[in-house]
């Protein structure tokens, strides 16, 4: 069987051995090399790169769907995005911001009245029953930033908060099944939060809430007011929070390969799997699925500033408080402790410096990329960024979660050879 398949890998020829766009043709074949040897080795089955620069796209779709053959990787192969979903969630909340139904400095108490006259641990690693009371309510603000006061902490694996965070059910987890969204917003308010709101940046759970709070102040629910504002317009057809039975052979199966061994254990399968059906919780901080070509389009309305051909879908402050840095240095500390502490853990991935609304921000060249940089990963072996400088997309969806290195490691690779393609 041909492990590798290309798709729509068209190279515009002229004489500098450059495509007419500032791609060079030895840069595109070397990102074309490198990912198939990670095909190849065997521990990536499968993936789907998208590059795009000044209105020229290269997609490649390399080696099968399943580790054990099958069906080719395709072009329009839907995957679920895992935390690369967080950058589309805080669209739909800017929508409300540019339309006035929400102000960033509004408490939330209004709409979410269950994280109302919150209690805070005396300690981060204290008894859950030793508080004080929040010195002011959570905002809108403190939610866009993840800094609301509770969230995923690295830092405090082992202590009761975590323990019973994880615990009452709302960290969207394989095998667990997320409650709705009322009983979710029940189960977050039985728990103190870890810092006072505003104080200290946290991962992952803000962006659940964003979801619900988009709900309950449109009266729709999530999906709908995200597919009516930001997924139609933008033409992203085989973007949602599941996949409906006619597109089920388009999704590959979900692979936690075993951290000791790399043997490809299945945490979801595409038919009778968790997303073959819609779920009870539509997860603004993990929950989406697409195509390349779906999140491309998305890139590309905020690389125009919020313009998407001839229509507007975000005001252009809207898409620059979304795309740059929105946190103080105190509240970047923790972002650059989960980021550069916890490197053995996160395999390099998350060192950007900054954080806007649900995605990174690259404030330091710490890498190829450019400062200006915005996107982010996802622990299903999934990554999309675009470059302001450079007017640059990239894109790579894999299936293989992100227990071993293997799928970050070929994310940074995608990234080095991406930017040295790059002929101006």
């Amino acid at each position: 069987m041909e492990k590798n398949t290309t798709e729509d890998f068209s190279l515009s020829e002229n004489t500098k051995g450059r495509t007419n766009k500032g791609f060079s043709e030895t840069g595109l074949r070397k990102m074309r090399e490198v990912l198939a040897q990670h095909v190849d080795s065997g521990k990536i089955p499968g993936l789907v790169a998208l590059v795009s620069r000044n209105g020229e796209t290269h997609v490649e779709a390399l080696g099968t769907m399943r580790h054990d053959g099958g069906a080719p990787m395709r072009r329009n192969t839907i995957f679920r995005l895992a935390s690369t979903t967080k950058p589309i969630t805080v669209s739909a909340v800017m929508v409300l911001l540019d339309e006035c139904k929400l102000r960033l400095d509004d408490p939330v108490d209004q709409w979410l009245p269950e994280l109302a006259n919150r209690q805070v641990l005396k300690r981060p690693d204290g008894p859950l029953d030793e508080t004080v009371p929040a010195r002011r309510p959570i905002t809108v603000r403190d939610l866009m930033t993840s800094t609301f006061g509770l969230g995923v902490d690295h830092s405090l694996l082992g202590s009761p908060i975590m323990n019973a965070f994880f615990e009452s059910g709302v960290f969207d987890t394989p095998g667990q099944e997320m409650p709705d969204p009322d009983e979710f917003m029940r189960r977050l308010g039985k728990l103190p939060l870890i810092y006072q709101p505003g104080e200290r940046w946290q991962y992952h759970i803000s962006l659940e809430v964003l979801g619900v709070l988009v709900a309950r102040v449109t009266g729709q629910t999530f999906e709908e007011f995200l597919r009516e504002r930001i997924l139609d317009p933008l033409g992203m057809k085989d973007t949602g929070f599941y996949v409906p039975e006619s597109k089920i052979d388009r999704l590959p199966p979900a692979y936690i390969p075993d951290p000791q061994t790399g043997e490809f254990n299945v945490w979801d399968e595409a038919a009778g799997g968790r997303y073959s059906k819609p779920p009870a919780f539509q997860a603004g901080g993990g929950g989406l699925l697409t195509t390349v070509d779906d999140y491309h389009a998305y890139l590309q309305m905020l690389l125009n500033h919020g313009m998407y051909g001839n229509k507007r879908i975000l005001s252009q402050p809207a898409v620059q408080l979304m795309t740059t840095n929105r946190l103080t240095p105190e509240q970047l500390a923790s972002r650059e402790e989960l980021a550069r502490n916890n490197v053995h853990l996160s395999f390099g991935q998350g060192q950007h410096g900054g954080w806007g609304f649900g995605m990174a921000v690259r404030t330091y060249r710490g890498d190829y990329a450019s400062i200006g940089q915005f996107g982010w990963d996802g622990g299903s072996g999934t990554a999309a960024y675009a470059d302001p400088e450079k007017q640059l997309i990239g894109i790579l969806f894999t299936q293989v979660g992100m227990s071993t290195p293997d799928s970050a490691h070929v994310i940074q690779d995608f990234w080095t050879t991406v930017y040295q393609a790059i002929e101006d």
